[in-house]
Order: C-alpha cells, then sequence, then structure tokens
C-alpha cells in the first residue's frame, strides 16, 4: 500500500504521474477528486501512450487514478465555459470529442497490453476509458455508470468502446437508464476481468502485469493487434487473416525457441523477435 500512496500523492508532478518498473508502465491520473478527462489530461495521456511506444523497456501499461473517482468523464465545467464563444462552444466540443476518439484509439491500437486499475467511480468517458483497455480490474468498492442521457447528452461516444464489450441489451440498459452499477455487476456484463478487495488491487494489478511482462514482447503485439483486426472483419476474412498471421509467427525466433523450450522442458529465452 505504500507503493500505492507514493503514487497517488505525486499529483504535483502533472495530470498524468508516470512510472516504470520491471517493464510495466504505470501512468496515473493525478488531477482528483475528480480526474476528469479535460482536453490537457487527454492529451497528456496520449503523449505518455505515444512515448512508451518508443521505449523498448515498456512491456505492460497500467491505467490507475489517484483519489477516490477513477474517472469521472470529460470536464463539463470546461466544456461549458466555452458555451461563451462566437459559435456556442461548437468548435471546442468537435476537438474534445476527437482528442479522446484518439486517446481511446490510442490504447486499442498500441503495442503493448493495456490494463486498467479501477478503484472509484468510472463514469462516461471515464467508464469508455476502462472499456477501451485489454483488462480491467476493479476493487469490490468500484462503480460504473453512462449517465449522460440523465443531464441531455446521451453517451455516444462512450458507447462505442462500451457495446464492444458487453452485451447489446447490457449496454442499452445502462446507457438508456444512466443507472450506476457495482463491480459485481460490471463483471457480470463482461466490462470488467476481475473484482478483487481494495487492499489487494494493486498487488493483484502488478501481478497481471508482470506475468504478460514476461512473455515475448513479439508475440504478444502480434497477438494484440491481431485481436482486434480480426474482430473488425467477417468470419472468413478473420480466419484467412490470422491464418496468415499465424504463419508470420511461427517463422519468428521466439515462436522457434517457445517451442523448443517446451519440448526440451526448459524456461524459453526470449529475444523478442
Amino acid at each position: 500500500m505504500a507503493e500505492i500512496l507514493a503514487i497517488k500523492t505525486a499529483a504535483v508532478e502533472g495530470p498524468v504521474v508516470a512510472q516504470l518498473d520491471k517493464g510495466v508502465l504505470r501512468l496515473t491520473l493525478a488531477n482528483p477528486p475528480a480526474n476528469a478527462l479535460s482536453l490537457a489530461v487527454m492529451a497528456a495521456l496520449t503523449a505518455e501512450l505515444e512515448r512508451a511506444k518508443a521505449d523498448k523497456a515498456v512491456r505492460v501499461i497500467v491505467l490507475s487514478a489517484a483519489g477516490k473517482v477513477f474517472c469521472a468523464g470529460h470536464d463539463l465545467k470546461e466544456m461549458t465555459a466555452h458555451r461563451t464563444d462566437a459559435d456556442h462552444g461548437k468548435a471546442f466540443f468537435a476537438e474534445t470529442f476527437a482528442a479522446c476518439a484518439t486517446l481511446m484509439q490510442a490504447i486499442v491500437r498500441h503495442p503493448v497490453p493495456v490494463i486498467a486499475e479501477v478503484d472509484g467511480l468510472a463514469t462516461a468517458a471515464g467508464l469508455q476509458l476502462v472499456a477501451s483497455c485489454d483488462l480491467a480490474i476493479a476493487s469490490h468498492e468500484a462503480t460504473f455508470c453512462t449517465p449522460g442521457v440523465n443531464i441531455g447528452l446521451f453517451c455516444s461516444t462512450p458507447m462505442v468502446a462500451l457495446s464492444r464489450n458487453v452485451s447489446r441489451k447490457h449496454a442499452m440498459e445502462m446507457l438508456l437508464t444512466g443507472e450506476t452499477i457495482d463491480a459485481a455487476t460490471a463483471k457480470e456484463f463482461g466490462l470488467v476481468n476481475r473484482v478483487v478487495p481494495r487492499e489487494y488491487l494493486n498487488q493483484i494489478v502488478t501481478k497481471y502485469a508482470q506475468t504478460i511482462a514476461s512473455k515475448s514482447s513479439l508475440v504478444v503485439k502480434t497477438g494484440k493487434e491481431a485481436f482486434y483486426a480480426q474482430a473488425e472483419t467477417g468470419l472468413a476474412d478473420a480466419y484467412a487473416y490470422t491464418g496468415r498471421i499465424m504463419v508470420e509467427n511461427m517463422l519468428a525466433r521466439d515462436a522457434e525457441e517457445g517451442i523448443g523450450a517446451f519440448i526440451g522442458k526448459r524456461k524459453p529465452e526470449w529475444k523478442d523477435e
């Protein structure tokens, strides 16, 4: 827990705090109490993700947050302030939603797995952030909602990530009612992978991250990219595409090493190539 507190008290360093340890890059939203996705916060998070692409030491990314709220979504005060613009805020609203789309796609398209560590409320674009990650692990105290319908702003962009994670009926239930669901329901819906006690959240997420970090980064990158690519195609095209990927993967040095190690009953030595 001391490690968690050390990270969460580092908000003075900026809206996003980055810490790299043993191949795991932890990006912490450090702008409590809301950890809202203002334009500046989204730009900072997107920049950190972009920097991580060039750092071969980064093998897994964990998204976490300081305070009692994981992420309250877009900064509605910032957006409302722009209603006094000549165009009533239209240009700023468009810029905000475009920046959000860029951020969410940067997570999905990132070459390394991204894990959401959720403790507290994840609402609207905050839920979108969770749904965009490859894995999500939540504390028992975590809650989730898409409440836009309650304030006259349907959660249309969060719907994109949400509907790609849960069934249509569950997605529509959340979007149409705007009601908050608990962590257990989020797991039942398929929004999160595991629900754990708050005191063990960081420990369990770190274990997941380090387990993935111990694999060949080439193989993990290949697999993540193929997962999302095939999901966006028809069945026949998906098999044709993944067949080609499997052939390329088999020709990689790490596949030869990994299979040889399995047959020889020894631990593989990854070269990430």
